[in-house]
């Protein structure tokens, strides 16, 4: 694998990592559930993404690759679901 290729492998994975920071900034801070849902949907995974596509760039093999992007669109559903789900029991209980 070349430099470049390494240097923006590693640059991916920092930029997963602070999407990651941001959105337990985002968990951490904001005042209500829907923002907080908002934040870690959101920017977890995007840095989820972004770490992913470091490493499947840094391995090198397609076939990781492809089982790392369905990793991610897994926790894509998975998430968007769950944040749904937990924003209408809290929605009933009012």
């Amino acid at each position: 694998m070349s430099a470049v290729a390494d240097v923006v492998a590693v640059l991916l994975m920092a930029a997963g990592c602070a999407f990651y920071l941001a959105g337990s900034l985002g968990l951490l801070r904001f005042p209500d559930l829907r923002s907080r849902l908002h934040a870690l949907t959101k920017a977890d995974n995007l840095g989820l993404g972004l770490v992913l596509a470091g490493v499947g760039m840094h391995v090198g093999s397609p076939a990781v690759a492809a089982k790392l992007a369905v990793t991610w669109l897994l926790a894509l559903v998975a998430a968007s679901t769950s944040s749904q789900l937990l924003a209408r029991s809290v929605e009933q209980r009012r």
